[in-house]
């Protein structure tokens, strides 16, 4: 892995795929405040700047906002630390959700590109799932000349839990 931690304040259970799906995909961006109060209270504060995965322009465009920027501005405000918009995509991809782990990887290889980092640097996203994106991103950020990249998310996809979903 390029990043040299992941640490994340919840589990992503039922509960929050119900407030994430609220915030991310219905608009209800007033519940960012809540993640990133969780987020601050659990985790211990870092000292380096933060810098948040980019959006798909696509997607971006859709909701009207970027859930990880978000929640990286509301952190830096918590943690007193500076926010830096270091990263871009450099180019789009599918979505996700539903791919399996070798086609996550796959999908967000390449995808990211960065400019000039500090040596380290806390890469914030809203969820981590197998770790492809934060994988992909940090890579970016090493190239760019991190030589230590943490991750840190409101939730983390925990492997044998299953969601279940309402048809």
């Amino acid at each position: 892995m390029a990043f040299s931690s992941a640490r994340s304040a919840v589990a992503y259970d039922e509960a929050v795929r119900r407030l994430f799906h609220a915030w991310k995909e219905r608009g209800l961006r007033h519940l960012c405040v809540a993640a990133a109060e969780i987020t601050a209270e659990a985790l211990e504060p870092p000292s380096e700047p933060l810098v948040f995965v980019p959006p798909d322009p696509e997607r971006r465009r859709g909701r009207g906002h970027h859930p990880a920027e978000s929640l990286a501005r509301e952190l830096a405000v918590r943690w007193n630390v500076p926010i830096l918009a270091l990263l871009s995509r450099a180019r789009g991809a599918a979505r996700q959700r539903g791919l399996t782990l070798p086609e996550r990887r796959a999908n967000v290889r390449g995808a990211f590109t960065a400019g000039r980092s500090p040596p380290a640097v806390v890469l914030v996203d809203d969820v981590y799932t197998t770790g492809a994106t934060a994988n992909a991103a940090a890579s970016a950020l090493r190239r760019a000349g991190a030589r230590r990249v943490e991750v840190v998310t409101f939730a983390r996809a925990v492997r044998g839990y299953t969601v279940t979903t309402r048809s």
